[in-house]
């Protein structure tokens, strides 16, 4: 597996016990924590990588450089990126033949709004708008679904109606407490909405 935009590696911590798991970032700082963070584990590396400058034919090189991995993993990493189509096609070419690609996104334009901005977001996503990247970029798009549909609800009453640019700590904190457990339920069921967008896709 590889992630993009991993961080400090605390998804990735999760899938240290596969044979091969890649983790990168843009930021360097974040690529040698992560080297620090996994030193113990010979099959984790970290290195450094700009899903927005990679382009299709580099990744085909970096594959046939450094091999190519089953799963290509990136949280919020698409809705920062501009030309979105090309990195979902540079990412599927990391992918072996019959390898997955997922993005987790930010959902939903009408749940914009200044926090978003001041994180270089470019867009939120629905699933309607995922799949047609995914289908301009070339791989097999296998599910684009919206997930948290509590969380959109209340990122919609905190942010947009609410008028505060970030959600504020102490919402966090009963979010996390209460509304997060019964968002795990609710999410095994088609929702119509969501703060995030959950898409799957294989490379043909």
């Amino acid at each position: 597996m590889l992630e993009v935009g991993a961080g400090l590696g605390d998804f990735s911590s999760q899938l240290v016990d596969r044979d091969r798991v890649v983790v990168t970032d843009v930021d360097p700082e974040a690529v040698d924590s992560m080297a620090r963070r996994f030193s113990g584990r010979p099959g984790v590396q970290a290195r450094r990588l700009d899903a927005a400058t990679l382009t299709p034919q580099r990744a085909e090189q970096l594959t046939s450089d450094q091999g190519a991995v089953d799963s290509v993993l990136a949280i919020n990493v698409l809705e920062h990126i501009e030309n979105d189509v090309d990195t979902l096609q540079a990412l599927s070419r990391l992918v072996r033949p019959g390898g997955t690609v997922i993005q987790w996104v930010p959902g939903y334009m009408n749940l914009y709004g200044d926090f978003d901005r001041s994180v270089g977001h470019v867009r939120r996503y629905t699933p309607k708008t995922l799949a047609a990247a995914g289908h301009q970029a070339g791989p097999e798009v296998r599910s684009c679904r919206p997930v948290n549909l509590l969380g959109g609800v209340a990122w919609w009453a905190a942010v947009r109606r609410g008028g505060t640019g970030t959600p504020k700590p102490g919402l966090v904190k009963i979010y996390d407490s209460v509304v997060v457990p019964i968002t795990r339920i609710l999410d095994r069921f088609p929702i119509p909405f969501g703060q995030s967008v959950l898409g799957v896709f294989t490379r043909s």
